[in-house]
Parts: C-alpha cells; structure tokens; sequence
C-alpha cells in the first residue's frame, strides 16, 4: 500500500462481551474525509444507533468524522497513545516522575481525585515542560470520560492497548509483502490476519452490564448512580 496510506479500522463489542471486527478499510490517517466515508458506510449498512463510547488515539481526523456521523456518542483517548505523546515531550531524566504521575490520574478510583491529580502534574511540571503539559491538558474530559462507564469495564476502554499486539502482527506481515499485491489483495489479506486475530480476543469484563449502558442508566465513577446512593445510605 502506498506509504501515506494507513489502515482504517474499527472494532466494536457485542451485547454479549465479544470484541468483534467491525470495518477494515485503507485511508489517510488525519483525514476526516476517510474517516466519514468508513463510519458512513457502518451506519447506512445497520449501526444506526449511535455507540455509546468509542476508544481511539489522537487521530484528529477519527474524531472529527466521528462527531458528524454520531454526535451524541462520548470521546474516550487512549491512555497508553496519550502517556507515549507526553513522554516524548521530555528528557529522559524526567520521564519516570511524570510517567508515574500520569499514573495516578487514570488509577484514581473517581473523577474528583483524577481532576486533582490531573492539576498536581500540571502544576508541578508545567512551568519547566509546558509543551508536555499542554499536550496532557487539551485532552483533559476525553482522557476520564470511562468514568461515567461501569468500573468493570474500566480496563477495557481506557486503552486500545489489548488490540495493539493485533496490528503489529498485521503491520510486520504488510511490510514484508510491500509491493507484492495490488490494494485489494492487500486488504484482503489485511482482513484475514484480523479475522484470525480475532478468535483469541477475550471477552470484555463485566459484559452484562452493557445492556445497562445501552439503555442510558447513569454511572458515576464506575459505580451505577442508584447502587452508589444505595451505598452512601448504608
């Protein structure tokens, strides 16, 4: 495929917690125009109810056609793509401090103690390494939106991390092959690898809760708003 090319690829879960292959195109990376076109054609072939969550790194373009196809369907950035963007912004002495305070922001069990958290690293570093900092900031209400999700689910949707392995394997077999085959014959294979990929993904955590989620019950800080009212009474 051609190099400024790049793999289109959407991943979604059913009512029964199993990750499933949901789209595989080829696109610009950054381009909405790619991005629309994909989530387009998932609508119009039957994903007509917009998804609650979607999970992706900082592809503007992702985002941008995500918020024109499904409006309403909540930001979540990947923590692990976020922390390896702060983390460049850095010299190396300084990667482990604030590594470890990105730390604290994602483990913190509520919003309230992410927000504080999320503040101290600001504060604390963004006088010396304000290019990092600011790159933490922007994305500051998509980075703890899984905290309006069931905490079961927490591992799953705070990261892309458990499907990465699966597109090493693809990009290592793409590489290999570059220049061997035509587009179609490309993705063709490109779909393969992930349909066979596919079968060893795990269920997600907690599963029978997303019939919860689906039909809007509220959550607060992993916790159903009734059952955490049921707590504080008790």
């Amino acid at each position: 495929m051609d190099d400024r090319l790049c793999l289109l690829v959407i991943i979604g879960v059913t009512e029964h917690g199993t990750k499933e292959l949901v789209a595989v195109e080829d696109g610009y990376r950054e381009s909405t125009a790619s991005w629309t076109e994909l989530l387009t054609g998932l609508r119009e072939r039957g994903l007509a109810s917009t998804p609650k969550l979607a999970v992706g790194d900082g592809a503007l373009g992702f985002w941008g056609a995500l918020s024109k196809v499904y409006p309403s369907c909540r930001h979540q950035r990947c923590w692990v793509h976020k922390t390896a963007n702060v983390l460049n912004k850095l010299p190396n002495s300084m990667q482990p401090k604030v590594k470890e305070a990105l730390h604290d922001i994602w483990m913190a069990d509520t919003r309230k103690e992410a927000y504080a958290a999320f503040d101290s690293a600001i504060n604390r570093f963004g006088a010396k390494y304000p290019q990092a900092m600011n790159c933490l900031g922007k994305d500051k209400d998509e980075l703890l939106a899984f905290y309006d999700f069931p905490a079961e689910h927490w591992l799953h949707i705070r990261t892309t991390n458990p499907i990465e392995s699966t597109f090493a394997t693809v990009r290592l077999r793409t590489k290999k092959t570059r220049n061997c085959g035509s587009r179609d014959t490309t993705l063709a294979m490109i779909y393969k690898l992930m349909e066979s990929a596919e079968k060893r993904w795990n269920k997600i955590q907690g599963f029978k809760l997303l019939t919860l989620v689906v039909n809007n019950t509220e959550f607060k800080d992993g916790l159903q708003v009734m059952e955490q009212l049921d707590r504080n009474a008790a």
